[in-house]
């Protein structure tokens, strides 16, 4: 039948939010940032890599990331995000999806990440094997406003587009 897709394309949004704390390693789409500060986690904190991965797994139709990676598993005590993110690409493929793209905002007020921005595309679109075209990331305050305004956490969205089928 002509004008009938074979295709599912289907949207995931996903959100995270952690604390800043000192003597932690701050983490942000598995790029160490020079700071005094750290994000606090039961993993590495990644906060962006926890967004993108919620949204992943949201747009695949599946449960959230605390189902797949709980925080009372000591395997997952302080595990590089990293690891995380490959097990849900993982996850996706098995289910027949492939990322079209991701789109990740993080927010806060301090340290400026301008200058790992490049880096952050290149290390999730080498992780996921995906275009470097088809990750993008960018920072945004809330001009003093809230938790993240404060300093005290940042937080990140991540939005994600998976398709699976052909047209």
């Amino acid at each position: 039948m002509q004008g009938v897709y074979k295709m599912v394309i289907k949207i995931g949004h996903g959100y995270d939010v952690h604390k800043l704390v000192d003597n932690k390693d701050f983490i942000l789409c598995g790029v160490k940032i020079d700071y005094e500060k750290g994000l606090l986690g039961y993993s590495d904190g990644d906060v962006a890599f926890h967004a993108i991965i919620d949204s992943m797994l949201g747009a695949a139709g599946l449960n959230d990331i605390g189902n797949y990676f709980p925080d009372n598993d000591q395997q997952y005590k302080n595990i590089d995000s990293k690891k995380l993110l490959i097990k849900t690409l993982e996850i996706i493929k098995s289910k027949g999806y492939n990322i079209g793209n991701i789109d990740c905002t993080i927010i806060l007020q301090n340290p400026k990440i301008k200058k790992y921005i490049e880096r952050m595309k290149k290390t999730v679109s080498e992780i996921l094997d995906i275009g470097y075209d088809q990750f993008n990331v960018k920072a945004t305050t809330e001009e003093g406003l809230g938790f993240t305004g404060n300093g005290l956490g940042v937080a990140a969205h991540a939005v994600v587009l998976l398709m699976k089928g052909e047209f």
